[in-house]
């Protein structure tokens, strides 16, 4: 089964790669303009649905009935697995994403990541505010965030997370837009973060929780809606532990 195992992997890998490569033209012609740069979320959501279609990964996406897809918000999710990145594009809107700066040297990748995202450098406090207002700016203009507040892949023991940082709840006090917590069960079994990946069966899941409302709160409010949404998704991620115990 093993061997299975890692030739399902490499396949993923590959459909994931070749899929790219496909958009990639799409891609580098809506960045050339910046009005255009919100096409990428259907590019990316199109991404998505054909590279878990390709390798057969059902996923069962929970969205709770209060987002409004016209509005913008500031998602929040767990991340455990490089599957969560893919995942991320069944985010129901508009939206555009936070991750590391190690993402810009991927090929390609990179490039578009850096173009149509926002990559965030920790180790400069210049780089981190540009980091900061760029973020604060894509609220003003109405999109939505997408983030893992974690600050990476960071916890030895999943399904428990890591301490949240505080960037995406200052955010949402400065800007008085919502918080959405995000969580996302499986991907951790299903693609666990080792040295050596082995992409197993089983279906994924995504939950969109309720809006957690930021209209009035100060930065001194930050600690509690910062728990509030942790809370909120160790509380999801600990109803499944039955499930998981038994992959």
């Amino acid at each position: 089964m093993k061997i299975w195992g890692k030739l399902y992997t490499y396949y993923a890998g590959l459909i994931f790669g070749i899929l790219f490569l496909i958009l990639f033209p799409a891609f580098f012609i809506i960045i050339q303009k910046k009005s255009w740069h919100k096409f990428g979320y259907h590019i990316n959501k199109l991404w998505a649905k054909l590279f878990f279609a390709s390798i057969v990964k059902p996923i069962e996406i929970e969205v709770h009935p209060a987002i409004d897809k016209n509005k913008n918000y500031i998602f929040c999710a767990n991340h455990f697995s490089y599957l969560d990145i893919p995942v991320m594009g069944f985010t129901p809107n508009n939206f555009v994403f936070i991750g590391k700066s190690s993402i810009k040297k991927a090929p390609l990748f990179g490039y578009m990541f850096d173009k149509l995202h926002i990559a965030v450098n920790r180790e400069s406090k210049v780089k981190s505010y540009n980091t900061y207002r760029r973020s604060s700016d894509v609220v003003k203009n109405g999109r939505s965030l997408a983030m893992f507040p974690e600050g990476g892949i960071l916890t030895k023991n999943p399904p428990q997370m890591a301490r949240f940082k505080d960037g995406a709840f200052r955010i949402a006090i400065e800007q008085q837009i919502s918080i959405i917590p995000v969580t996302i069960p499986f991907n951790w079994i299903v693609l666990p973060d080792k040295n050596e990946l082995n992409l197993k069966r089983g279906k994924l899941k995504i939950i969109f929780h309720k809006p957690i409302e930021t209209k009035g709160m100060r930065q001194d409010d930050l600690q509690s809606l910062k728990c509030s949404t942790f809370q909120i998704i160790d509380d999801e991620l600990k109803k499944y532990s039955h499930v998981n115990a038994g992959r």
